[in-house]
């Protein structure tokens, strides 16, 4: 099964994290490296890998491991747009690697490499001095050193566009390198404080390959010239598929334990005959390709006893019946077409019965993978423009469910994601899902209600309720609304974008605005069932004299809820959305109980982080009060449980909901008709939508031509700057068009760019982990993602594999790969 990659669109992160399905297994992560060690520990526990570990004297000297990948890499750049996962893992053979992660996710300094690395000043700038390991060499004999970290600064801080390179976060902010002390010393000045400094040069290229814009563009796209790793790359066929490393005889560590490493190239639809065939000995697969493993080994002792599973295993006596009287009557025809059925169905059961046979050679060693599957709502337009809709979706959902349908039959532990930004085990992970709030029917039918979603909405046009995230007076806008130009979202060439999407003019906000006559500040709210009211809620703005906030509450200014919707910069006078009916710029109306729908989630996801801020030295915000929860406004009663979608305006609430169709997509295809059954308990019809795997996010997600859909992100030790651009605030381009980054909800805000913006200032690790985890809340709040689960890792191993397999979080240390030594006859006797 091949992947389905994100589009190379246009971004300013440090690396173009690789979008993936649930179906393909490899993802293209960033080289990660990591941060110092802190004592805010996460109580949430990693999965445990599975790699068969060894010790390196019980590892056999030489052997050649065949290890499958998607494809041969077209670059051996990491740094350029079309890396892939091929790319990364050659680099992390041949290439040093400063810092590696470990099986947390936590990463740890590679004494290989680095000796020390450290910030010895702050103040008036940052300096880190590097102290690299004295015996540390290319290919060539020349020394690892400052040339080498000076090249690739030049190749990635931007300032010279002949550079063709993805990405360049962190590299900006130097100021310059130079060398320390001696030549083993390398000193890095920054020009601006940069938390994950730590992330900066690796991999590490040599300064032949980033030393000019030539070398760098076209030199490394098929060979290297000098590698400093325990492999180097001996070469490449195109024609086999395969990409061989050796043994580098100037390795100065622990010597490989193979004599040679083949990354072999095949489909995952093909893997299991592959395995079969005796071309792989590691190789990730899908579930079903573990299922028959499993099946294999099962069977081991059957003897020659017909298989209950296969081709030809469903056929009925009856049916067989059937075909044996056809294949013998006396109608020519029919037996003929049916004598042939009968032929290919024998000659499918014998390969699939001889599979099954060569399959009972390998095991399967599973473990969660570092990357998370997410519900993504784009809140670009339609009814999920509107918090409140995104927010009932994300309520309606059983997440822990949906987690056990994908991994529970698998033997692996089933616990929902609680944050974007990290996953259990690493150190900026809390559980911040409180700020969206607990699955809840009736909580997400009053939410879809006060939007004005009822059971007879889809029948008759009425004129829609002006209070929350929607509808309103076109003559007062929300305080401080942010506009943005005319606008389309910006795509990898040749994907489809999103209709020009044109902006409301400027618009001011009164200095004071009065409230209606009829709208009060409640003196004291009850919360909806279960959950707390605050002590008192103050007017809401727009119903009452705006009052003066703290500076952290007055940046979330897009909508009531601060969060960014490309449908908020339409201009009042262009017309109605088709499926509300509603002007496209979204004010917030004095109706009683607005100020409860827009500023509960913020609330619920400041009160969330009360403690886990203190923990990092931030101070709680001043509360204004207000119920902490994603609730509707008091009063605002469910609708009735009765049957029937829901509608407004002469609108069925009917969500586009994009999923792949491609082989081995049968368990994302699973949680989306079980989401979809969920939905549906709410009204909400989702309709499914079925694409070619190559056409998914080239012309539905980069696109934005979808309501719903289901991809994953790849976890990072680096979440201040890898984050950033998926969940950033779309912006104006110099050009008119809108900047998407890699943010396909289309959902964000100013407060949550601050928020990264200062984690990746903030060179105390305790401080920059809470403000991660704040933006974190924030994210869930605005309901424009929803993670599900942590995806499987499984991977086919030969049982004398060890020290591979199922990595987890780890990086591979392709030195102690290898194959375990057999057992002497003395130890076989006892």
């Amino acid at each position: 099964m091949s992947q389905v990659d994100a589009p190379r669109g246009r971004t300013c992160s440090r690396t173009l994290r690789s979008v993936a399905l649930l179906t393909s297994g490899v993802l293209a992560l960033p080289v990660l490296a990591g941060c110092s060690s802190g004592e805010d520990e996460s109580d949430a526990a990693a999965a445990a890998q599975d790699i068969a570990p060894a010790a390196r004297d019980l590892v056999a000297d030489g052997g050649t491991l065949r290890w499958a990948v998607d494809a041969l890499p077209t670059t051996l750049n990491a740094f350029q747009a079309d890396a892939d996962a091929t790319t990364t893992r050659i680099a992390g053979a041949v290439l040093p690697s400063l810092f590696t992660l470990d099986r947390r996710g936590r990463p740890q300094r590679n004494p290989d490499y680095v000796e020390s690395a450290e910030i010895i000043d702050r103040e008036p700038k940052q300096v880190v001095l590097y102290k690299l390991n004295q015996q540390a060499v290319w290919t060539d004999g020349r020394e690892i050193g400052a040339p080498d970290f000076v090249a690739q600064w030049h190749a990635l801080n931007g300032k010279d566009s002949a550079y063709w390179t993805a990405h360049n976060s962190g590299y900006e902010r130097i100021e310059k390198i130079e060398k320390g002390a001696s030549d083993l010393e390398v000193k890095v000045t920054f020009n601006k404080p940069y938390a994950d400094w730590q992330s900066l040069f690796t991999p590490l290229y040599p300064k032949e390959v980033t030393g000019t814009p030539d070398s760098f563009n076209d030199g490394a796209r098929t060979t290297l010239k000098a590698m400093a790793g325990p492999f180097k790359l001996a070469s490449t066929d195109a024609k086999a598929g395969t990409a061989t490393l050796v043994r580098n005889p100037r390795w100065w560590g622990q010597a490989a334990k193979l004599e040679r490493l083949v990354l072999t190239a095949v489909p995952r639809e093909n893997r299991a005959a592959a395995l079969a065939a005796g071309r792989l000995d590691l190789a990730a697969v899908d579930r079903h390709v573990a299922d028959r493993i499993s099946l294999a080994l099962r069977d081991k002792g059957a003897g020659s006893k017909a298989l209950s599973h296969g081709p030809g295993a469903d056929i009925t006596p009856s049916a067989a019946l059937k075909s044996w009287a056809l294949a013998n009557g006396s109608d020519d025809g029919k037996a003929q077409a049916a004598r042939e059925a009968r032929r290919q169905s024998a000659v499918a059961a014998e390969a699939y019965a001889n599979e099954q046979t060569a399959l009972r050679g390998f095991v399967v060693r599973k473990s969660l993978e570092p990357a998370y599957t997410q519900l993504a709502l784009n809140g670009e337009s339609g009814p999920l423009s509107d918090d409140r809709v995104r927010r009932a979706v994300g309520r309606a959902l059983n997440r822990k469910e949906l987690a056990e349908a994908v991994l529970t039959p698998l033997g692996l532990p089933a616990v929902p994601p609680g944050s974007h930004l990290a996953l259990a085990g690493q150190r900026a992970y809390a559980d911040n899902s409180g700020a969206l709030g607990k699955q809840s029917t009736h909580d997400a039918q009053a939410l879809l209600a006060d939007a004005g979603w009822t059971r007879g909405g889809a029948l008759e046009k009425h004129d829609p309720p002006k209070a929350g995230g929607e509808g309103g007076s076109s003559k007062k806008a929300e305080p401080s609304s942010q506009t943005a130009p005319s606008a389309s979202a910006k795509t990898a060439p040749g994907a489809k974008t999103a209709p020009s999407v044109k902006a409301a003019p400027s618009v001011k906000a009164a200095p004071s605005v009065k409230a209606a006559p009829s709208v009060k500040a409640a003196p004291s709210v009850k919360a909806a069932p279960s959950v707390k009211a605050a002590p008192s809620v103050k007017a809401a703005p727009g119903s009452a004299e705006l009052r003066t906030k703290p500076e952290e509450e007055q940046e979330d200014k897009a909508s009531s809820e601060g969060m960014y919707i490309v449908g908020d910069d339409k201009p009042a006078n262009g017309g109605h959305r088709a499926e509300t009916g509603t002007s496209g710029t979204r004010i917030l109306a004095p109706a009683p109980g607005a100020a409860l729908q827009g500023e509960a989630p913020r609330q619920r996801a400041d009160a969330l982080h009360d403690d886990i801020a203190n923990k990092g030295g931030i101070k709680p915000q001043e509360r204004k009060g207000g119920v902490a929860g994603a609730y509707a406004p008091l009063g605002t009663a469910a609708p009735a449980r009765a049957g029937g979608p829901l509608g407004k305006n002469g609108k069925p609430l009917t969500l586009r909901f994009v999923l792949p169709a491609g082989p081995g997509s049968e368990a994302l295809r699973t949680v989306g008709e079980k989401i979809s059954k969920m939905l549906d308990r709410i009204g909400v019809h989702a309709e499914i939508t079925k694409v070619d795997d190559d056409s998914f996010f080239k012309d539905h997600i980069a696109s934005g031509a979808y309501d719903m859909a289901l991809y994953s992100w790849p976890a990072t030790a680096f979440p201040a700057t890898d984050a950033r651009p998926i969940f950033a605030k779309p912006r104006p381009a110099s050009d008119g068009s809108l900047l998407v980054e890699q943010n396909y909800t289309r959902v964000g805000s100013d407060y949550i760019d601050q928020l990264f913006d200062q984690a990746a200032a903030e060179l105390d690790e305790d401080e920059s982990r809470a403000l991660v985890r704040r933006a974190d809340a924030r994210i869930w709040a605005a309901a424009g993602s929803i993670p599900l689960y942590q995806r499987p890792e499984l991977v086919a191993a030969k049982p004398q594999v060890v020290n591979a397999g199922a990595f987890g979080f780890a990086a591979p240390r392709y030195q102690d790969i290898g194959f375990k030594k057999a057992e002497s006859s003395k130890s076989t006797k006892k």
